[in-house]
Formats: C-alpha cells, structure tokens, sequence
C-alpha cells in the first residue's frame, strides 16, 4: 500500500471499443501483498488553484432511459476482451440506463436473451462498458466519479482511463490509469494503478485502499478519484489520498501519461483475475453512478486564470477548440474555459487540457503559436522574464500580439524579445 507497488497477480485485456480504435487496450490492476485494516496515504493533498468543471453527467435521465449519447458511447462484444471474461457487452437499456433518481446503472446479468455468442459459446452473462472516447478527451485535471460498485465473486467493476493516441501508437504506449478496480472476493479494497510502456500487464504500477472494519465497498457510495498534473498523479478514495506516483516511480521506462485520455467505466464478469461466479454469486449486479466529473485542474502550486495582454484583450483559444493545431490569439476577455489558462510549475502554459506550442518547435520570428498535446518539449516551455515578457527558451522569443494589434482574432506568434507592449502579459497571480 502506499507508495510500495503492490505485486503483479494477473493481466486484464480491454479489447477493442466500437468508437473504432485500431488496437487492444488492457486494463490492468495489482494486488496489495496483505490487506490492512487502513491504507497508509503517499502524500497528503496540496492545496490547489481554482478549478473549472469541464465534463460533468449528473445522469439527471429519465428512469429507463440510456446513456446520454453526446458523452458515452458503447463497446460491444463478447470475446472474452483479452481476459476470458464471461459477460457480452450491450447496448440495451437493460444494462445500462438511467433509474430517474440521479444515477446511471450498469446491470451485470446472468442471462442471454438473445441468442448472443461469446467466446466460449453461448453467453452466459450480459453487462455494458461506456467510453467517451471521440466525444470527451482531456489531460490532466482531477478526474472524479461517485460510486456504488456491485458485489460478489466474479464481479470486476472499474473507472479508468486510456491514451486516446491507441489507435495509433497502440497499448501499452497509449498509457492507461486504472482510477478504480475492485475484484469482487476483496469486498474491502479497490486498486489504482499505471500502464505504459515496460510497466503493463502484470507490471503495472500501483497500489491499493483498503476500508477499516471489514467495511464493504458495496455497502454504499464512495468518490474514486484522481488529481493529474503532467508529472505526477495522485489517487484518493472519499477525499483521502492513498498514493502518489510520478515518473521517478517509473524505473527509468517512459512516462506517458502527457496527452489527453478518454474514460471507462464498466462491470466485468468473470475472467482470469477475479475468476468466474459461483453459487455464491447473486444476480443482476448493479454498479450505480451518481456522478462523473472532470475539471481542469489548476495544479499544486499551479496559477489559474485569464492572460492579458495589449489593451486588455485575452489569450484565447480559437473556437475552444481542442484539436491540434488550433490557433492561439487574442480576443475580448469573455471568462469562458477558451481564456482559463493553467501556468504550471513545469513550465508549461495549459488551456482545455493541452499545452501552448511552438509551431513545429519552430525558433524563427513569426512562428505562430498554437494548442496541442502536452509532451514535454521545448516548444512548451515558458518563462515569465522581467518586465511582462514570455520567452520560450528554446528560441530566445518572446510570446509576441502579430503587427502589434489587439483586434479580436490576432495570432499569437514568437519574435525577438524587444520590449514593445505587444510582447507585454499580465498571467494569473
């Protein structure tokens, strides 16, 4: 627990979602070496700047209803996913849908009305997974949701999150953060871990909390949560941290954990980890969602808020939109999440998720700036320099207002430092 890495006991497969991803991804947990009555926190909370909500579903629905469409899609399928589990994941209301009373509920059930075929035959088990993959994406910031997990042997809920790059680089590469696991014979304990690059599979990074007094987590609703900054990250159960790990953690292997991610949240039924039910296992299971949120999490010591520059206007995000490549200029200061920019101790510069970038890394003057995912380049790199100046060290420039304007929709873009009051910046204090 702790700090400690717990030691690998299985390896989970996530298999393929119907948003179209082009690889495998694997959801992988470790096991705490023996439970203890309480776990032991890495490191207490920071105090953190100002956050902004940026995905919410308080899953308001009507009663029967699905899964709101402009935030969840659905994988299907019963091929096992990578870890001989049992269940076919659907998209009927009768696994995943709204109870009218501010939830969403996923309903594990022993059951197969419609012929389905898994793996190993005919289906035994229905349940459902929902990702936001193509619809929400974001990195870093706390991620957060109020649950209560199901209960009984062969049952695996879990709230996690995948690199949206996976359908290009692939897993492990992609990078997984396992918010929440738990395996239904430990009642008491849920697993938090890391996936990436020589630490996947069995090999994942991570620990465990375990509930005092033989509480079962199935007994009521507990807040899983992560709070994401680009070189650490930091679990907490019900406000209470457990571990921190940062790329220190790592064992000299990469630390990918830098570029936007999408959610998971699911019910598992069997499987090489948690094993199959038995006779013990009651049926339908019920993993119930009060709520999943995301804000853009103002860091530890981070500094959160608009930058102002010649004649008052705002940095802004063009659109806010959040594809690469999406222009950074100035704009009348409106207080929206496109002006909301995070200046973080890394020295990184960060809005909607992503980072304020160089184009191309460029160093000549008139190269534009631009949003994209953070990576640790010195096409992200900031430093606030006497007199209001913003040098990008990389090129020796200055963050600079194109032909010293301040009209709504100017590009940002680098020059030589000369102290003109187009290359002046008020950041968040």
């Amino acid at each position: 627990m702790g700090n400690t890495p717990s030691p690998p006991r299985r390896r989970r497969a996530a298999g393929r979602t119907c948003a179209g991803l082009a690889a495998a991804a694997l959801l992988v947990a470790t096991l705490p070496a023996a439970a203890t009555a309480a776990p032991a926190p890495a490191a207490p909370a920071a105090a953190s700047a100002p956050q902004q909500l940026v995905f919410a579903d308080e899953f308001s629905g009507p009663a029967g209803s699905p899964p709101d469409s402009s935030n969840w899609n659905h994988d299907v399928g019963g091929g096992g996913w990578g870890n001989a589990e049992r269940q076919f994941y659907t998209t009927s209301t009768a696994n995943a849908a709204h109870d009218g009373q501010g939830h969403l509920v996923i309903t594990a059930r022993e059951e197969n009305p419609s012929g389905l075929q898994c793996w190993y035959g005919p289906c035994r088990y229905t349940s459902a997974r929902l990702l936001t993959a193509g619809l929400f994406t974001q990195a870093f910031g706390r991620f957060e949701a109020r649950i209560q997990i199901p209960r009984g042997q062969g049952l695996w809920p879990a709230f996690w999150l995948l690199g949206d790059d996976i359908g290009q680089v692939g897993w492990p590469q992609s990078g997984e953060i396992d918010i929440m696991e738990n395996v239904g014979r430990e009642p008491s304990t849920v697993h938090g871990t890391l996936h990436g690059p020589g630490y996947s599979g069995g090999g994942g990074v991570g620990g465990s909390f375990t509930l005092p007094g033989d509480q079962a987590f199935a007994d009521g609703f507990h807040v899983f949560a992560i709070d994401w900054s680009p070189n650490s990250i930091t679990w907490s159960v019900d406000g209470q941290p457990y571990q921190t790990r940062t790329p220190a953690d790592l064992g000299g292997n990469e630390w990918v954990f830098d570029h936007p991610f999408f959610i998971i949240i699911n019910v598992a039924v069997g499987g090489t980890f948690p094993g199959d039910p038995d006779g013990s296992t009651q049926f339908p299971q019920r993993m119930v969602v009060d709520y999943v949120r995301v804000d853009d999490g103002g860091g530890a010591g981070d500094r959160v808020g608009p930058i102002t520059g010649l004649d008052g206007a705002c940095v802004d995000v063009a659109g806010a939109g959040t594809a690469n490549g999406t222009a950074v200029q100035l704009w009348t200061c409106n207080g929206t999440a496109a002006q909301r920019w995070t200046v973080g101790l890394d020295g990184t510069i960060r809005a909607l998720g992503k980072c304020l970038d160089v184009a191309a890394g460029g160093t000549a003057n008139g190269t534009v700036t631009q949003l994209w995912d953070c990576n640790g380049t010195g096409a992200q790199q900031w430093q606030e320099q006497p007199g209001g100046r913003l040098v990008n060290p990389q090129s020796g420039s200055c963050l600079d207002a194109t032909d010293v304007s301040s009209a709504p929709g100017t590009r940002l873009q680098i020059w030589d430092c000369h102290g003109g009051a187009n290359q002046v910046w008020q950041l968040p204090g």
